[in-house]
């Protein structure tokens, strides 16, 4: 669907297309959080520790993903499209790194306000004691958003995963360079 005619959409469909963006991104994020959980988990168990975090965890991945698709709205990344893919690979993901961490230290600031904390005790949960944590979780985020970089377009993800493929033949077909394929890696 292209931005023109998703605009012209009526109410319902976008918000249904919305949801069901939402409903996927969120998916991806709580498997990839999940298994952050996991390691977290399997070490504090190790050192008998009860730890299960598993309702925060799936918040954190609504929170996250209302986050990106706010930033695919707001075009956060848009620039070099037409340079090598490592490029805007790179800038989309650090772009949307820079969006998700503000946004997330807003909610902190804000979910400590709810909670009648100071901002300074409300960053604190960040940056003090848990820098390490903070740190570790930036740069597998980053991580996450470099592999979702290319796929955060219009319905891309959804698509990609939900969307029947043509079978391609095994032999005679070419590949991006547009050698058939029985030549490649032949001199």
């Amino acid at each position: 669907m292209t931005t023109e005619t998703y605009a012209k959409a009526p109410l319902r469909q976008r918000a249904m297309h919305e949801l069901t963006e939402l409903a996927i991104l969120t998916a991806y994020l709580y498997i990839t959080i999940g298994a952050v959980i996991l390691i977290k988990v399997s070490v504090l168990h190790d050192h008998n520790i009860s730890y299960a975090p598993w309702g925060i965890a799936i918040i954190k991945a609504v929170v996250l993903a209302k986050f990106v698709l706010v930033g695919r709205a707001m075009k956060i990344g848009e620039r070099y499209s037409t340079r090598p893919l490592i490029w805007p690979t790179l800038h989309k993901a650090f772009a949307f790194l820079v969006l998700l961490v503000v946004l997330t230290i807003i909610e902190e600031v804000v979910v400590g306000l709810f909670h009648h904390q100071t901002v300074a005790v409300s960053l604190d949960e960040l940056a003090g004691a848990k820098l390490d944590e903070t740190l570790a979780g930036i740069v597998i985020l980053f991580m996450v958003l470099i592999v979702l970089s290319e796929v955060l377009g219009e319905g891309r993800l959804a698509r990609m995963f939900f969307v029947e493929r043509e079978s391609v033949p095994s032999k005679g077909f070419q590949d991006d360079v547009g050698y058939p394929q029985s030549e490649v890696g032949t001199p």
